[in-house]
């Protein structure tokens, strides 16, 4: 099964939204073969090649299915070096309610 099927399977994997600052974030590192994760803040990066949007209950969860994905290219394709974001969307929790 692919990490795809895996997600979709789960129903993690979602769409677009607007995203919340990095301060509650986390950012992932493939560099060689060493994966590093470091908690946001962090300088936004220019250069965003792709997205995927997982509905997940914690930034641990979310975490963990980036380390997938990036295990993933490491291992389909050896050389490989790049970097994930994971950052919280935006919810009805973050607003407060009309008067």
């Amino acid at each position: 099964m692919t990490l795809g099927q895996d997600a979709t399977e789960a129903g993690a994997l979602l769409d677009t939204a607007g995203l919340a600052p990095s301060t509650s974030g986390a950012r992932l590192s493939l560099v060689g073969s060493e994966l590093t994760t470091v908690d946001g803040p962090f300088a936004a990066s220019k250069e965003v090649i792709s997205y995927a949007i997982y509905d997940v209950q914690s930034k641990e969860e979310a975490v963990d299915w980036a380390t997938r994905f990036l295990k993933a290219y490491r291992d389909l394709w050896p050389g490989w070096e790049g970097e994930v974001d994971v950052l919280k969307l935006f919810g009805p929790e973050d607003f407060p309610a009309s008067a």
